[in-house]
């Protein structure tokens, strides 16, 4: 997608500017030109410059202006040309396709809109507005896991568990903080509790036995609608909190089998210590 919303651009410029422009990608692949013929074709010795600078450099005879979103440059812009006007031109195209890359990935990603309507980050009326932009099916039936990494080693458990589900459109995985992992599942058919702690198992089970990587996770109820998926969410945060408590042998912890457990972790600080302190107070009678 990247690919071609920089080559809509590189091809409106091409009449602006009287020179052959593009971009490269971090393989210094040319994934975008004003000259077609030159798209596809690799150049090593830039791919070397894009992994140590984020300054403008010069080649064969073209400046080049690396841009991207994280530490490491993903792109890098390139003018025909070596004097100021080339420097200029680089560092202008630069900064608009970043900015264009960066509003696309936040309109468009669905992951993102998953992850804010998880988090209430999305106001109710907004939800069914955006999701009809993303062409997003809001009605399919859906789960949301989380899980919590207890002990780790140097391998991602948040890899592993992308490259477990790896259909981007129908399941969703992304952090919410360092030990916390969501899984946004889609259930087809029906599916029952059981079915989802064998899923919750698996996952478990595949970190633990191939990464030795101990997680918990909670799994809250299906939801019908992504508006609810904010109240799948609460529902296995509350069951991994509730399974500290009383439940502290179980790794799978699903809310629609907290039984009474869920009712006494709701109930006030203040009325659970007069209990105790009554019945007490009569045992010692």
């Amino acid at each position: 997608m990247s690919n071609r919303l920089f080559q809509g651009l590189v091809h409106q410029m091409r009449d602006t500017i009287d020179a052959t422009v593009g971009v490269v990608d971090d393989t210094a692949t040319i994934i975008a030109c004003s000259d077609l013929t030159k798209v596809g074709t690799t150049n090593e010795f830039v791919s070397l410059d894009l992994s140590d600078v984020h300054d403008i450099f010069i080649r064969d005879g073209y400046t080049y202006k690396p841009f991207g979103s994280h530490a490491k440059p993903e792109y890098a812009v390139f003018v025909e040309g070596m004097d100021d006007t080339a420097a200029k031109y680089a560092n202008i195209l630069a900064i608009s396709l970043f900015n264009i890359k960066q509003y696309y990935d936040e309109k468009y990603d669905r992951n993102n809109f998953i992850k804010n309507v998880v988090l209430d980050n999305v106001l109710p009326g907004d939800i069914v507005i955006k999701a009809r932009e993303l062409h997003f099916n809001a009605e399919v039936s859906r789960v949301v896991l989380l899980i919590r990494i207890v002990s780790a080693n140097d391998v991602s458990a948040y890899d592993v568990i992308q490259n477990l589900f790896p259909d981007k459109n129908k399941d969703f995985v992304f952090t919410i903080s360092e030990s916390d992992i969501v899984l946004v599942k889609e259930i087809k058919g029906a599916v029952d509790t059981k079915d989802l702690e064998k899923l919750a198992r698996s996952i478990a089970d595949t970190l633990s036995s191939e990464f030795y990587t101990r997680v918990n996770v909670g799994i809250g109820t299906i939801v019908t609608g992504v508006k609810d998926l904010s109240r799948s969410f609460k529902e296995a945060q509350m069951a991994l909190e509730v399974g500290k408590v009383f439940d502290t042998d179980k790794a799978i912890v699903s809310y629609e089998n907290l039984g009474i457990a869920r009712l006494i972790y709701h109930l006030p600080t203040t009325l659970c210590e007069t209990f105790l302190h009554e019945v007490f107070k009569r045992g010692s009678i």
